[in-house]
């Protein structure tokens, strides 16, 4: 058996065994998430994924040994489940593959039913809120609630860098068809070792030097920064999340993106680069969204981090008169989504070497630190009802949620930006550095946000030239 979990914790043993093995370089994806990681170790847990799967819910009950079958297939299964970080002899990082191996399954007792999901949230939280080994532990950890004898919940973390958040959801889906029927059809075409062979192939260095080829152009005409000044003494921990839950958001984010032929995502990273610019007083914005890069088909059902840092460059309109609204930017907004994701797929270690070289050219460091994660897998069919009302949108905002559910002392950005949610509520979080966004900064950026997208949906999209005065007020 080729390696095993470093501390094995009471549970399910489950020997799993695969097809291959071997050597290969890092994915670019995978080089990404390792420079993040790098950046902000110890504090890594940062980026961990986790998942829960009800088993209660449906179908017949689910027992020990029947959990375990499922996920010895599912590590089978996706390569990227047993695959860990190796260092060569001069130091770089590549991917280990390994045949078989064995994991284990935590085992949480909960003898009251009631309490069973919230027991596997708590088991969620301990299995991602710590640092994976990269080099001497598998990239997941699997988690089970069971009560009186059944599994009500599955529950695992991911390592980054095994996965991105839509391979995540590849991995609830297959692991409850293999719970369920045994069986999850064929796996993905393509694998990450066989996605690094390929990148670090001729075709895949032609794909990445055109794509920084588009960096390139918009870092030298860019603001070098969005937050290049401190405003205030950084609070302790630095990093503050603050979070705004909103039932009204969906609703107007669908309105506008119908009206305007554009995508919801468009119109939720137009508002908070326009936002941003208008905080700073910048004439253009450059925001990082977080491309997905599956539009291949044979990486739609790929488990890999494929995720990397797009860059969109949006010019603000020349406003002489004060009269540009925000819907004005909507266009244009799109067309610059649509060519940063285009060039969202190349190798980091050329990236870090590009924004070395246009430092120097411009005399100052040239980074955003100013991200965009859309974390909604898909855009949601538009719906054909008519455009939701003034008073419609008014009643809803009635239920937003403000607050600060996190803090933490490092994160190697200045303003993050997340989305996360669904039809019936919007959750948009903001991570940001207090010594550049205040905490009282913070919360108007996410008030503004949603009173910028809703005014513009009930027909009052307000004027660019007023955004600085309302998130001002908003503070």
């Amino acid at each position: 058996m080729n390696g095993a979990t470093t501390a094995v914790r009471p549970g399910l043993t489950v020997p799993f065994t695969g097809t291959r093995s071997g050597r290969a370089p890092l994915t670019w994806g995978q080089r990404a998430i390792w420079h993040a990681i790098g950046r902000t170790a110890p504090n890594d847990h940062y980026f961990n994924l986790g998942r829960i799967l009800p088993l209660a819910d449906r179908g017949a009950p689910v027992d020990g040994p029947r959990l375990a079958d499922a996920v010895a297939a599912l590590v089978a299964r996706h390569e990227a489940l047993r695959t860990r970080l190796a260092f060569g002899a001069d130091g770089e990082p590549g991917q280990l593959l390994f045949a078989d191996g064995e994991t284990v399954v935590e085992v949480r007792e909960e003898p009251d039913p009631d309490r069973a999901g919230e027991a596997a949230e708590e088991l969620l939280a301990d299995l991602t809120g710590r640092r994976f080994d990269y080099a001497g532990e598998w990239p997941v950890r699997f988690g089970a609630v069971r009560c009186g004898g059944r599994i009500t919940h599955a529950v695992f973390a991911l390592c980054h860098l095994a996965s991105d958040g839509h391979g995540a959801e590849v991995l609830v889906r297959d692991l409850r068809l293999l719970v369920r029927r045994g069986s999850a059809g064929r796996p993905a075409a393509v694998t990450p070792y066989d996605l690094a062979h390929q990148q670090d192939g001729p075709a895949g260095r032609r794909r990445g030097a055109a794509a920084l080829a588009r960096w390139e152009a918009d870092l030298r005409r860019m603001p070098p920064t969005m937050f290049a000044d401190r405003v205030a003494e950084p609070r302790s921990p630095r990093f503050w999340t603050g979070r705004l839950v909103s039932a009204a958001l969906p609703r107007a984010v669908d309105a506008l993106a119908a009206v305007h032929r554009v995508s919801g995502s468009t119109v939720l990273l137009a508002a908070s680069a326009a936002l941003v610019a208008a905080d700073r007083g910048h004439p253009a914005a450059a925001v990082m969204p977080i491309a997905g890069n599956r539009t291949a088909t044979d990486h739609r059902d790929l488990v890999s981090t494929l995720s990397q840092d797009a860059l969109v460059v949006l010019d603000l309109p020349e406003d002489l008169d004060g009269g540009a609204v925000f819907t004005d930017l909507l266009p244009t907004a799109w067309r610059a989504a649509l060519a940063g994701y285009r060039a969202a797929a190349y190798d980091p270690v050329e990236w870090d070497a590009l924004l070395a070289r246009i430092a120097g050219e411009r005399g100052t460091e040239v980074h955003p630190y100013c991200c965009f994660n859309d974390m909604r897998l898909v855009e949601r069919p538009l719906s054909a009802t008519e455009s939701p009302t003034a008073e419609e949108l008014d009643g809803l905002r009635r239920s937003t949620v403000l607050d600060f559910p996190a803090t933490q002392e490092l994160v190697a950005c200045r303003y993050c930006l997340h989305l996360t949610g669904d039809d019936s509520a919007l959750t948009v979080t903001l991570t940001a550095d207090t010594a550049y966004l205040p905490p009282a900064a913070i919360h108007a950026h996410l008030r503004a946000i949603e009173e910028l997208v809703v005014a513009s949906a009930a027909g009052a999209p307000p004027r660019l030239a007023s955004l600085p005065g309302l998130l001002e007020r908003l503070s």
